[in-house]
């Protein structure tokens, strides 16, 4: 088949949605498919990073389109960036062969509305893989309020394109959920959480020593939360334990990553003098390993209103480096349900629990243990869930290249409500 896949973000990329975009173009390549991709010629943490326009990469055709880069700093600019991209993509995508199969990301919002516009003009079917849904997290996140005009404008436009699709990729029992309620048929949703990127992760333990050298981490006791600094991962409750631990010469706290808060947090961060707070940009995936490596504790955050809407996917990496991690965030959530399989993988609390959040953190420095996550890793690894992925890609049109039929969902979920709610305080 002649696939065609749409997001802002592609390799050589480091932010999540292009790691993973990338993983599954290499994957339906491998399967004997032509793949083609639209994304961004500006990295999307670093807008002064600028990728060749056209590009043929492991047999993948990639174009690369022009966008504004006027950055994160404020609602319009962000909102400039994301419409010129849509733009360049919309007119390159009309001057493309017909594909027989799009598959559309979510970033930037509303993306995927070009996507379904584009059927079945440029395209026999459509794939919806929903990294989050808008305009949903703007409304959560207090960008946009709910019955605000364009609130009421942008919805539709996120209904029209779940009901063009043939198949929706959503990442987890809630986001299914809330999908579902917007009045989707649940035979086209498949649950297909994203995967840890194995290639390139695992515990690496001349990497982690070199990583913490580098910064100055040697014979500390290491928080790490590594990923998206947004209104959607609050730092807050971190932030103050990381206050509150101040004195321990022994403890350090290491955000490692960017995105739209990140100047904000190093903002807050310059003016309390925190000592113990290291600020450290986004490592390229060759990296990956050694930093996550260097953790003795990571941080997995979800603001309380994001649940369905948005997805944990670091926790996968975290995982394949088998370190224990402290989970802060609503009681009932894809993380929560993940405890709930193994509950020595780590510590959850709620937003607000400055108190428990500091009391875990001293347990996990006097402890200093690795977590046997093995068994629980591989249920999202690469090779089990990208085979599923590609099969469902495959389903509307029947051409079966990978000849791998997904399981049932209730092997990829944890099922029951409120299994994990006796894990948090």
């Amino acid at each position: 088949m002649k696939i065609l896949i749409l997001n802002q973000a592609f390799y050589p990329d480091v932010v999540s949605t292009a790691q993973h975009a990338t993983d599954l173009a290499l994957a339906l390549t491998d399967a004997g498919h032509e793949v083609t991709v639209i994304c961004g010629r500006r990295a999307y943490d670093d807008p002064s990073s600028v990728f060749p326009g056209h590009q043929t990469w492991k047999g993948i055709g990639i174009e690369r389109v022009h966008s504004t880069a006027l950055g994160k700093d404020a609602k319009w600019r962000r909102a400039a960036d994301f419409a010129t991209f849509i733009a360049t993509c919309t007119v390159r995508l009309l001057f493309l062969p017909q594909a027989d199969v799009i598959v559309t990301l979510t970033s930037p919002p509303l993306l995927s509305f070009v996507a379904a516009l584009a059927v079945p003009i440029k395209a026999k079917h459509l794939v919806f893989w929903s990294m989050d849904l808008n305009p949903d997290e703007a409304i959560a996140a207090g960008w946009l309020r709910e019955n605000s005009l364009v609130a009421r404008l942008l919805s539709p436009l996120l209904f029209h394109s779940l009901q063009k699709a043939d198949r929706i990729i959503a990442l987890d029992r809630f986001m299914k959920q809330r999908i579902q309620a917007k009045g989707v048929d649940e035979t086209k949703i498949t649950v297909i959480p994203p995967w840890s990127h194995d290639e390139y992760v695992h515990f690496d333990p001349a990497g982690r020593d070199d990583f913490r050298a580098r910064y100055g981490l040697t014979g500390k006791f290491v928080v790490m939360y590594s990923g998206n600094h947004s209104p959607c991962h609050p730092l807050d409750t971190l932030l103050q334990a990381a206050d509150r631990l101040a004195t321990r010469e022994d403890v350090v706290f290491c955000l490692v990553g960017g995105g739209s808060e990140y100047r904000k947090v190093r903002r807050g961060l310059g003016m309390r003098s925190a000592s113990n707070v290291l600020c450290i940009p986004y490592q390229p995936i060759e990296k990956l390993s050694a930093s996550l490596s260097a953790a003795d504790l990571h941080v997995v955050l979800m603001g309380d209103p994001f649940v369905g809407i948005i997805h944990p996917c670091k926790v996968y990496n975290i995982l394949a480096v088998g370190k224990p991690f402290l989970y802060i965030g609503p009681r009932e959530s894809h993380v929560a349900d993940i405890l709930a399989m193994l509950p020595g993988l780590g510590y959850a609390h709620q937003h607000g629990d400055v108190d428990r959040v500091v009391d875990s953190i001293v347990r996990a420095c006097s402890q200093r243990s690795n977590v046997a996550t093995r068994v629980i890793a591989g249920q999202f690894s690469s090779q089990r869930l990208l085979p599923e992925l590609v099969y469902a890609i495959e389903e509307p049109t029947g051409d079966f290249r990978s000849r791998k039929k997904p399981p049932t969902e209730e092997r990829l979920a944890v099922q029951g409500d409120s299994s994990a709610a006796g894990l948090l305080g």
